[in-house]
């Protein structure tokens, strides 16, 4: 039987009281912009993500395009990245007036690996952004090669807080990385971002580019924003920082139940975890083939039957970004990356934020097993 009054969301803020109570110093202090607070998290993020350098953001978005900047990406230039990702993976390439190319993607991380991202590149890439998607870390063999031809490597770690691979911790992998900070992923402070490197040189350029390009005071040496992080938002964050290890220990055992009650379903593709990756599970997505169903239910069948007994779901992401309008004009098309174009059909994100209870993660894999006609 499953129970239809069951309510699962699919995803719930991990806010406390000790959020509240560091937000509430904040504000009595009187000092709300970028402060003591921003310079204390990214102090404690570095540790975090295994690099000497952290410049915080008030976005993800921020992150990445100030890595691009500080990388010297510009008009001409083109930056290689997946088709399969949020948007704000390649929109700060067209800020800085340069071209996003595409490669196919992994069919069984998602992920655009260094490798095949290297057979892509042509004589005017200068940079590449590999995704950590879904809190899945790029696997960095392929990273040496990409740099003895001189091309620049971009992590987009922005769901990845806490994974690493093979020891090393997202946002160490390449040359510099960005993480987010909105309200859904694993480490929240409402909105913010994080840069992270290794690199003094392109710290000191992202700080500048946060603050309209300012060297010393009211000196302005190059093209800058407003990107800083309040201090409201950092102080959120330093609380969230002190539960990663909690919050990644519930996901993981959430992933780990679905694994057990889902693998081997005829149709159903559970999240493949390299050897030696820790994945920090953003998302848990799974692949929804129709063709192969036992009862021949698509993603969509599926979708439709989980709303119905009040199971939230996800599709992250229903279109590539080759197929969208922003990017029609670099000239690809419906088949250009087939693996793509059949993940984006196929993929179905179920909840697995750390506040489920076990009668909810029960709930939505017998739901699930209905939907595809699973005994």
């Amino acid at each position: 039987m499953i129970d239809s009054e069951l309510r699962v969301p699919f995803v719930v803020p991990l806010i406390g009281e000790d959020e509240v109570a560091a937000v509430a110093a904040v504000l009595r202090s009187g000092h709300l912009a970028q402060g003591p607070q921003v310079a204390a998290f990214e102090r404690e993020f570095a540790s975090v993500a295994g690099c000497a350098f952290t410049v915080a953001m008030n976005s993800g978005t921020a992150a990445q395009h100030a890595a691009l900047e500080s990388m010297g990406i510009a008009d001409g230039d083109e930056v290689l990245t997946t088709p399969f990702t949020f948007a704000a993976t390649a929109t700060p390439i067209l800020q800085q007036r340069a071209t996003p190319r595409f490669a196919d993607i992994d069919p069984r991380t998602f992920n655009l690996d260094a490798s095949a991202a290297l057979a892509a590149c042509g004589p005017a890439t200068k940079a590449v952004t590999l995704v950590d998607l879904f809190g899945l870390p790029i696997d960095p063999a392929g990273i040496p090669a990409l740099r003895a031809r001189g091309i620049r490597v971009i992590e987009d770690a922005c769901q990845a807080v806490g994974a690493s691979f093979g020891g090393v911790a997202a946002g160490a992998i390449g040359d510099a990385a960005s993480f987010s900070f909105y309200a859904t992923k694993n480490v929240t402070t409402g909105e913010g971002g994080m840069l992270t490197t290794a690199d003094p040189q392109i710290a000191e350029a992202a700080r500048r580019f946060r603050h309209h390009g300012q060297g010393d005071r009211y000196e302005y040496v190059s093209l800058g924003y407003n990107y800083r992080m309040t201090d409201v938002a950092a102080a959120i964050g330093r609380v969230q920082l002190g539960r990663l290890a909690s919050i990644g220990a519930a996901r993981r055992a959430n992933a780990a139940f679905y694994d057990r009650e889902l693998g081997g379903i005829p149709g159903v593709q559970t999240p493949f975890v390299p050897p030696g990756a820790e994945h920090v599970y953003h998302q848990y997505s799974l692949l929804i083939d129709g063709n192969a169903t036992p009862n021949g239910a698509t993603r969509d069948d599926v979708r439709t039957l989980l709303a119905a007994l009040r199971i939230d779901s996800g599709v992250y992401y229903p279109k590539p970004l080759h197929l969208q309008p922003l990017f029609s004009n670099l000239g690809y098309g419906p088949g250009d990356f087939p693996v793509a174009e059949r993940v984006a059909k196929q993929i179905l994100a179920i909840p697995i934020h750390p506040l489920l209870e076990r009668a909810q993660l029960e709930h939505t894999v017998k739901a699930l097993r209905r939907a595809v006609g699973a005994a």
